[in-house]
């Protein structure tokens, strides 16, 4: 990667990670852009070159952390009602918990779950709007983002693999013996 790239990759990684510490002494709403920026230590530019609002910047952790999961994808695998995949989710769940958790905590949890399903529609291909596989992929959306969140505010006692088994096997998902 070349040091524009390593740069700007540091610039929005300082920009999030203050975003998330401020987010936890008061509102979004609350947060200036010149509070965000010096706290940081980026300058007001960079910013806008990188992100259109503070939201954004959460948007844009939520899309980068799915492109990071794509590439994680087997393209042989024709359906994503697996283990392989189920137990995948959870991993990355996992390794971004404290984002998640915080992003749930702070009532974005809403766009979290959006951006989830909108990736899967993406992934799954065109649908009709009222086939009973749309609605089979949001029911199988929902109920993996909501056991991620259970099992994330309690810890993640349960290793990410054995999380997806008792997911699977609730959801008739072959698992693996």
């Amino acid at each position: 990667m070349d040091k524009r790239k390593e740069a700007n990759l540091r610039v929005k990684e300082s920009i999030t990670t203050t975003l998330f510490q401020l987010m936890h002494e008061k509102s979004i709403s609350d947060i200036s852009i010149s509070e965000l920026i010096r706290r940081a230590g980026v300058a007001r530019v960079s910013f806008y070159r990188n992100y259109e609002s503070k939201e954004d910047v959460l948007v844009t952790l939520i899309e980068d952390v799915l492109e990071q999961y794509r590439d994680t994808i087997d393209s042989n695998e024709t359906s994503f009602y697996t283990y392989q995949n189920v137990s995948r989710s959870f991993e990355f769940f996992k390794m971004y918990g404290e984002f998640v958790l915080d992003l749930y905590q702070f009532g974005y949890g809403s766009v979290l779950l959006e951006k989830l399903n909108r990736f899967h529609e993406e992934v799954a291909g065109t649908m009709p709007n009222r086939s009973i596989e749309k609605y089979r992929l949001y029911m199988y959306m929902g109920a993996l983002f909501n056991t991620a969140i259970m099992w994330l505010q309690n810890g993640t006692r349960e290793d990410p693999g054995d999380i997806a088994g008792m997911f699977c096997s609730l959801y008739d998902i072959p698992c693996p013996a």
